[in-house]
């Protein structure tokens, strides 16, 4: 590889091992052209001075400033996608147990675990409870390629299944307005009086079924008029809460398009789940418990259709790119589907080709109401905000320096040098944290270890 012998031939290893190591093992990095300039500013007359530090980014070693791609999907930046993980886990332990801003009395409101799912648009290959074997007379393994699949494809309901997924997020928030109607018919409240009471806050994850539907997996509390702020009313229970939402879960419902003289409804899926959330610290293992579920819905987070169906991790330009591609039938037919719906001038704003990758669904695939817990902006800014202090970026205060940056997209990814260099970054980089943790263990008694 000529750049490995030019790099080490100019003595820029290192320097370039210490940038690729700040991407955390990021894969795909946003290369940047431009500058930073810091200035002194006199707050008083408002007068810009010394320069205080300057950073260029020809100059660096990589020749461009490498900032993370972000991105929440495994298969695209693994690295990227454990970050995004591990901040959808704090946030949902926050509203459950409290910390990062949110009053630690969450952990006494009440709160439940739901599982909302899509209905049948038709019979697919399953490893059923009830009995020995499939519809199709086979007993599936767990790793059967079949599953999830339509036993009889020319009579499964694609384009439902497509306008379904497209309509979802709508329909949750039809959800949540009947459930805060059934919370206060529960209450003996109206509903202009339930604000006045209590509040309903909830985070949730769309997670898809191998049959490539959508559903959610949500945490959702009863708290006071102020939100985590203050305590809920007496009458407030889980098993209240539970109770509403199955109410609420059945009775929502909304209208859909009319496509070539067909009319489509769209509701949930009678397998509903409903559970009370426990704590650890008071019942144990036998209930559920906070960590188990922020666990469970973060990690789904980080998974779209591709990793369910075997579908794409990216938007399709031309339909005929299908062609060389291997994905399963299933998953193919739901794209073709959405493609076709996608040229009606009628469902042009559900823009089901702009996401015939995600068969259909459009939406954020982790929400939360406003006063659930932080935010992982919050997160990602305070994880910023501690690595700057670790570099020394800021020993001068900020009231009195003045910022100027001009950056410029410059493109996507790394060389094939930087690509070897930075895969042996992230190897050491994981040594370390292994050896870190065996020394932990041996040096920390049993009985206080987590």
């Amino acid at each position: 590889m000529p750049e490995l012998g030019r790099l080490a031939a100019t003595g820029t290893f290192p320097a370039l091992a210490r940038q690729l190591a700040g991407l955390g093992g990021c894969v795909r990095p946003v290369r940047l052209s431009g500058h930073r300039t810091e200035h002194h500013l006199d707050t008083t007359t408002g007068e810009i001075g010394r320069v205080l530090r300057h950073l260029e980014g020809a100059e660096l070693p990589a020749g461009h400033l490498l900032t993370r791609c972000n991105n929440r999907r495994a298969t695209r930046c693994p690295a990227c996608a454990e970050v995004y993980r591990r901040d959808t886990f704090h946030l949902i332990t926050a509203g459950l147990r409290g910390g990062k801003g949110t009053p630690e009395r969450v952990a006494t409101h009440p709160r439940v675990f739901v599982t909302l799912t899509a209905p049948s648009f038709g019979p697919v290959h399953n490893r059923p409870t009830g009995r020995p074997a499939c519809r199709c007379g086979a007993v599936h393994t767990p790793d059967d390629e079949r599953l999830g699949t339509a036993i009889d494809p020319d009579r499964y309901d694609y384009e439902a299944a497509v306008l379904w997924n497209a309509n979802a997020g709508n329909l949750w928030r039809r959800f949540t307005i009947y459930l805060r109607r059934e919370i206060a018919k529960r209450a003996g409240l109206t509903q202009r009086a339930f604000a006045d009471h209590a509040r309903v806050s909830f985070a949730k994850v769309a997670e898809y079924q191998k049959r490539g539907a959508v559903h959610f997996h949500a945490v959702i509390r009863l708290d006071g008029p102020d939100g985590s702020a203050t305590p809920p009313p007496a009458w407030a229970t889980a098993e209240l809460l539970a109770d509403a939402l199955r109410a609420a879960a059945t009775a929502t419902t909304i209208p859909g398009p009319v496509v070539d003289g067909r009319p489509h409804t769209f509701t949930f899926g009678r397998q509903l789940d409903v559970r009370a959330i426990r704590s650890a610290d008071l019942d144990g293992d036998t209930e559920l418990t906070d960590q188990a579920v922020a666990g469970y819905i973060a990690k789904y987070a980080t998974k779209g259709a591709e990793t369910a169906t075997g579908t794409l991790d990216r938007p399709l330009r031309f339909l005929a790119d299908l062609a060389p591609l291997n994905l399963p039938d299933h998953a193919r037919r739901l794209i073709r589907a959405a493609w076709r719906l996608g040229a009606r001038k009628d469902l042009e704003h559900l823009r089901l080709r702009a996401w015939a990758h995600m068969l259909g669904f459009r939406g954020h695939f982790s929400t939360k109401s406003r006063r659930y817990s932080t935010t992982l902006t919050a997160l990602r800014d305070a994880r910023a905000t501690w690595r700057r202090t670790q570099s020394g970026e800021t020993d001068h205060p900020e009231d009195t320096t003045l910022v100027l940056t001009h950056w410029t997209y410059a493109g996507t990814g790394l060389s094939p040098a930087e690509e070897w260099l930075s895969a042996g970054v992230a190897l050491a980089e994981q040594i370390n944290r292994a050896t870190a943790r065996e020394a932990f263990a041996e040096l920390t008694p049993r009985e206080v270890r987590p």
